[in-house]
């Protein structure tokens, strides 16, 4: 029976991006803070159904490779080979690596990092039941067949669209129907092929092939726009995991660490530092009103972090929760107002990074700022603040990228409306019910703040029990 079969994913990162226009392959462009193959990686580690995974890169960047997989702790890789110049001579070599014990293979391209685990379980389920299996989306668009004539493109044919699809990856197969396949290939002088179904269509006709339905978040990583695109879908939670949130794991990663909350006096930090401290945490909270430390004087956070530093010997986590919200038309505010908005909702997570990175780097600690659902639109009456929380989302995406070789993780909490002092200054009372409360803001927070994840813009939601992920 098929279902008793091992199932090794087979990750094909033979690609230059040359079409991204890089000097290095696009599998090791960083999105979200890691590079785009280590998270793809990270969707085959993490599945249940995979029992091994094996990695054939580009000759020249082995090295590359070898280290992220030693440093995402990936048990599952079993190997890191030379690709080929050609998918097919890839595929090949991938062939050759497995020896001749049967076993269901799952092909997938490394620059699909958004593959959800519900594809890869489809994947490995129907091969059960077919010897072949493709994964697909119907397309959107009207698909048109054209020659050349006389010089100019003509329409020869429309497809009915109902029957077309697009072509996604994984691809699955038993290794011996795709080694029978690539064995009649290589007698074949004309053999041309650019993906594995369809050599296993030209040379084993009579194998049907499966196909499951794919996901348009399954996005490959093919022209620059694309780059921007996947950073986006990882900040809708396209295929992010959740985080572990149980008392146990926040107590073994917070017991005997030392947490430092700037803005810790009242609402989101308080309730963050409180939660940590609950957990085993050595919490020292800095805010203007209790110990006179100004976040948006430099001097201040460094005397703050030199301060806790020196009572514990470590700092392991770093939060920011302060900010001011002043709502009004940019020509009717004081300079004064501008200049404070700038200072402390931009300039303040600037210096708090600058100076918190030594001690950071020193315990492989994170970074989490805070950010407001009005960075995605600038809207009247918050622009100094919607630019202010912008520019924290990409100041979290640039430091969790620059900070990836020292092990600090650099995350940013985009919440809901929160009834904290702050908002009920500036509007008022409101219903509690249409608010998310500053503890539920603070849960995600230190779930967050203690995880694994970096360069994640992390939504919390009234509607959604658990972290929304996102990224940088």
């Amino acid at each position: 029976m098929n279902d008793m079969l091992p199932a090794v994913a087979i990750v094909l990162a033979g690609g230059v991006g040359e079409r991204l226009g890089l000097q290095i392959p696009k599998q090791l462009v960083k999105i979200a803070g890691r590079p785009v193959i280590e998270h793809t990686l990270a969707a085959f580690e993490k599945s249940p159904v995979i029992d091994s995974v094996l990695v054939l890169m580009t000759s020249d960047h082995l090295g590359e490779v070898e280290a992220i997989v030693a440093r995402g702790g990936f048990t599952k890789v079993t190997g890191v080979i030379a690709g080929g110049r050609t998918r097919s001579e890839t595929t090949r070599r991938a062939i050759e690596a497995m020896g001749g014990a049967e076993c269901k293979m799952i092909i997938h391209d490394a620059v699909r990092p958004l593959v959800s685990q519900r594809i890869i379980a489809d994947c490995v389920s129907a091969l059960d039941r077919f010897e072949a299996i493709d994964v697909a989306t119907p397309s959107a668009d009207t698909i048109i067949a054209v020659d050349e004539v006389d010089g100019a493109e003509i329409i020869t044919d429309i497809p009915p669209r109902s029957r077309l699809r697009r072509g996604q990856t994984p691809q699955g197969f038993l290794l011996s129907t795709l080694r029978k396949a690539y064995e009649r290939a290589a007698a074949d002088p004309g053999f041309a092929a650019t993906d594995d179904c369809g050599v296993v269509r030209r040379y084993l006709p009579d194998v049907p092939i499966h196909v499951i339905p794919g996901d348009e978040n399954n996005l490959k990583i093919t022209h620059p726009i694309d780059i921007h695109l996947a950073d986006k879908l990882f900040q809708l939670n396209s295929n992010a995991p959740a985080v572990e949130t149980s008392d146990e794991f926040r107590s073994r990663m917070l017991g005997g660490r030392t947490v430092v909350v700037f803005g810790g006096s009242y609402g989101i930090g308080k309730a963050t530092g409180d939660l940590a401290a609950a957990a085993g945490a050595t919490v020292l909270s800095f805010s203007r009103s209790t110990t006179g430390t100004h976040v948006e004087n430099p001097e201040d956070v460094a005397a703050a972090l030199r301060r806790a530093h020196a009572r514990t010997g470590r700092i392991d986590y770093v939060v920011n929760t302060a900010g001011v919200l002043r709502i009004g038309e940019l020509t009717d505010a004081e300079d004064t107002v501008i200049e404070e908005a700038l200072r402390v909702n931009y300039l303040a997570p600037v210096y708090i990074a600058r100076a918190s990175a030594g001690y950071l780097a020193e315990t492989r600690g994170s970074l989490l700022l805070y950010t407001s659902s009005s960075y995605t639109r600038g809207r009247a009456g918050y622009s100094l603040y919607s630019s202010t929380k912008a520019a924290t989302v990409n100041l979290t995406q640039a430091l969790a990228d620059e900070w990836s070789d020292r092990g600090i993780r650099v995350n940013c909490i985009n919440p809901e409306r929160t009834g904290t002092p702050m908002r009920r200054q500036a509007f008022g009372d409101e219903p509690p019910a249409s608010m998310l409360t500053a503890e539920e803001v603070a849960g995600t927070s230190v779930d967050v703040m203690i995880s694994d994840w970096t360069g994640h813009i992390v939504d919390v939601r009234r509607a959604a029990p658990a972290a929304t992920p996102s990224a940088a």
